[in-house]
Formats: C-alpha cells, sequence, structure tokens
C-alpha cells in the first residue's frame, strides 16, 4: 500500500482567486513546487482534492476546472516537479446547475475523493495525510481516516475562527515540512 499527501488546490497549491476559472490568472502559492518536491523526495504521492462548485454554481464548466488543473501542471513542470492526481467535486446542493446541485460523498468534508483517491492509487489512508486551507480540509481528513493534517494560513486560512486542535502553517512549504518531521 502506498503513501500521499492529498492537498487543497486553490489557497493551498495555488493562490486563491474565487471561482478560478481563467488560466491567465493561475498563479503558484510561495514554495508549493518546492513542497510538492519535497514530498516526492519522501515517497509519497501527491494528490490534488478540490471543491469546485463554481460548476455547480454555473460560474464556468468542468472543461475550465480541467484547463486550471493543466496550467498547473504546466507551472509545476517548469519548476521540475508534478502532482500525480486529480479529483474534483463540481457538486453543490445550492446550485444552480440541476445537474450538479445535489448532496454528494465528494464533497469535502466528506471524504469521497479521499476514498475514489485510496482505490485508484491503492493508498494506505494510515499513511496519508492532507494540507488544506480551510477546516472543512482537516475534517475531510479526519472523516478518512488520515494519520495527519495541517491548515495552512494562505488562502482562506486566516479566516477560519475554531482552530482548537488543528496544527497550523504559514504555507504550504512549511506545512509539509512539519508533517515530514513527524514521521522521520
Amino acid at each position: 500500500m502506498k503513501k500521499a499527501c492529498f492537498l487543497d488546490r486553490d489557497g493551498v497549491v495555488i493562490v486563491e482567486k474565487n471561482y478560478l476559472s481563467d488560466i491567465a490568472e493561475v498563479e503558484l502559492e510561495q514554495g508549493a513546487a518546492e513542497a510538492i518536491r519535497l514530498l516526492k523526495e519522501h515517497g509519497y504521492m501527491v494528490i490534488v482534492v478540490s471543491n469546485q462548485s463554481g460548476v455547480a454554481r454555473g460560474y464556468f464548466g468542468e472543461e475550465q476546472v480541467r484547463a486550471v488543473n493543466a496550467q498547473i501542471d504546466r507551472l509545476l513542470a517548469a519548476q521540475n516537479t508534478a502532482v500525480d492526481d486529480w479529483f474534483y467535486c463540481p457538486h453543490h446542493p445550492k446550485g444552480t446547475v440541476p445537474t450538479y446541485a445535489v448532496d454528494c460523498s465528494c464533497r469535502k468534508p466528506e471524504p469521497g475523493m479521499l476514498l475514489q483517491a485510496t482505490r485508484k492509487h491503492e493508498l494506505d489512508l494510515t499513511r496519508c495525510f492532507m494540507i488544506g486551507d480551510k477546516v472543512s480540509d482537516i475534517q475531510t481528513a479526519r472523516n478518512a481516516g488520515c494519520a495527519a493534517s495541517v491548515l495552512v494560513m494562505t488562502g482562506h486560512g486566516g479566516e477560519n475562527e475554531d482552530l482548537t486542535g488543528i496544527t497550523l502553517a504559514p504555507n504550504i512549504l512549511e506545512a509539509v515540512k512539519i508533517l515530514l518531521q513527524e514521521r522521520v
């Protein structure tokens, strides 16, 4: 069984732009490429799991989500690293696009995306961890049975109110260092 680090996309891997759909606006968070490289050097798969409710809200389609992910791939490749896989949830129960306006098991904090990745990549969730910028990311890791999680203060990280019992880091690179240090 393999180990992985699950990363939220917006506010963790890339700068939060609120419902980002234009690839020209994609900007890596400071330290993101180095963090991903470090994870891979330590034998972790890197898997992005992202709620993309803009699809359900009618702001953009799934093709824009995939285009943004492809742009992130290009930016990371230019820095000699890569994400191993991408999962996203296009649903939101209050969406305006009927096909996507549903409750689902993939929208964080539900663990569906992590469980799907686990099946696809034969992961051992007790050896996996997650980095996010919202408490729902941390809850997702707990709901899936991940070994650990860290909340970064980039993106929406500074907007969370109750951070009791949550490990915090200023950014993705420092979060990775904390998680790797705990496992050495």
